[in-house]
């Protein structure tokens, strides 16, 4: 006896999976004991919103991945699927550049600014950023920036306790759920995924929203935090 599959079931199934797809990489954020992850798309959107400032370059391939696998540290809470383990990270990018300016001055301003921009206003550890020249050009490409917005990346309105407790903390501006739901209880843990607010650093968003979903459960679960959109100014 054979059982037909709908044909809604399968399309669901095809959407969740490349709504995951989209996020990326689920990238450490902070140290272990934060429980903190920042999915790879809102990070390289980010980069390429601050890199489409560099004079002369045009951002090509960016992956973001760890610096060095053997010396991740374990995570101090259960990390959501898939998620790598804290440690340094590597930017990999390529670019095209305008003809005429030495190309190693072109490539340290690029890498400074992929620096900073990962470092000081995402909060990821970045030890490693690796360039590769692919084109020269006549004129730059000024359309580089990267943001159109994956599915997971859309609001969701919160229900339940956490779910409340999470979209009201500092920074969040809304909760998403690229992964399946916006927040998800299990026995002893709390998973909240979400964006932050323009003006707010991403580290101490997941920082406040694991303290305060934690004290408003009256088991104290463990919280993982996994940002999937960051809007900078």
């Amino acid at each position: 006896m054979t059982t037909a599959h709908s044909g809604n079931g399968a399309d669901g199934w095809s959407a969740a999976v490349h709504e995951r797809l989209d996020l990326g990489r689920l990238l450490p954020l902070g140290d272990p004991k934060d429980g903190a992850w920042l999915a790879e798309w809102a990070a390289t959107t980010a980069l390429r919103r601050t890199t489409a400032e560099v004079p002369g370059t045009t951002l090509g391939r960016l992956r973001l991945s760890l610096a060095d696998p053997g010396s991740a540290d374990r995570p101090a809470v259960k990390p959501p699927p898939s998620a790598l383990p804290p440690g340094a990270l590597r930017i990999e990018a390529d670019f095209a550049t305008v003809a005429g300016e030495p190309l190693p001055d072109v490539a340290e301003r690029l890498r400074r600014a992929l620096y900073l921009h990962a470092a000081d206003r995402l909060g990821l550890r970045v030890t490693v950023v690796d360039l590769r020249v692919t084109a020269l050009l006549e004129e730059p490409d000024t359309d580089s920036s990267g943001t159109a917005a994956p599915v997971g990346a859309t609001a969701v309105l919160p229900r339940g306790t956490a779910a409340v407790v999470a979209a009201n903390v500092p920074g969040v501006a809304h909760l998403s759920g690229a992964l399946g739901t916006p927040v998800l209880v299990t026995r002893g843990h709390v998973r909240v995924e979400l964006a932050t607010a323009a003006g707010h650093h991403p580290p101490e968003v997941a920082r406040a929203v694991s303290r305060q979903v934690s004290a408003a459960l009256p088991s104290h679960p463990t919280v993982a935090v996994l940002i999937t959109s960051v809007d900078v100014p």
